[in-house]
């Protein structure tokens, strides 16, 4: 499957990287000098443009996982923490990225175990002793995006894909990374990449067809 834009398709090999993504590559390897080197609040300081440049994208992957406000806010800030912890870690030959995504959608997964596993024991509370509802956050952009109804109908087909293909789509076409930013995300081969990419948007393509 071919890109052609940025946005909705999957670019060409060979194509050049954004000249934002390599910056954001060498201002990583930059915090991580400065860590190396024990200036931690220097290091802080830069990392905050980091956080400012990703905190949009980050927040659009997390939100195709979780499907919670407060699970998003957790997942991303968590992230983030992992990856200034981390950040001596960091390889410049990986672009910051996959290696930054690689760490939210790895977090991201765990959430949903662990969020499984506490539904599986919490007992049902009678009306009476309920808490009283919390006071709902104002939406942000990419909620009230998804919260119009062709964005329910397509995050519905989405959560029906498999595994796989879910993950791929999600990182190809919500978080806008090539197929070869996926494959080293993911480690799976870019050939096995581009197959699942093609089956899910196909697949996506029928359920929208049905539920017309």
């Amino acid at each position: 499957m071919t890109r052609t834009t940025r946005r909705r398709t999957i670019a060409p090999e060979g194509a050049a990287r954004p000249a934002p993504v390599a910056r954001d590559s060498a201002l990583a390897a930059e915090i991580k000098a400065l860590v190396v080197a024990g200036r931690r609040d220097a290091a802080r300081d830069r990392f905050a443009a980091l956080v400012a440049a990703h905190q949009r994208r980050a927040t659009r992957i997390a939100y195709q996982y979780l499907r919670d406000v407060y699970d998003v806010d957790e997942a991303v800030q968590d992230a983030f923490v992992k990856v200034f912890a981390h950040i001596t870690s960091y390889r410049e030959e990986l672009p910051f990225d996959v290696w930054f995504t690689r760490i939210l959608v790895n977090g991201c997964l765990d959430l949903r175990k662990a969020r499984s596993r506490r539904l599986r024991w919490v007992l049902p509370t009678p009306p009476d002793a309920a808490p009283p509802e919390p006071a709902a956050p104002q939406p942000s952009p990419e909620e009230r995006l998804l919260a119009s109804e062709r964005g329910r109908r397509i995050a519905a087909a989405v959560e029906k894909l498999p595994e796989r293909q879910r993950t791929v789509f999600t990182l190809c076409q919500i978080a806008e990374q090539s197929t070869s930013e996926v494959s080293q995300a993911l480690g799976l081969r870019e050939a096995t990449v581009r197959v699942h990419l093609f089956r899910a948007v196909r697949k996506l393509r029928t359920l929208l067809e049905r539920e017309r």
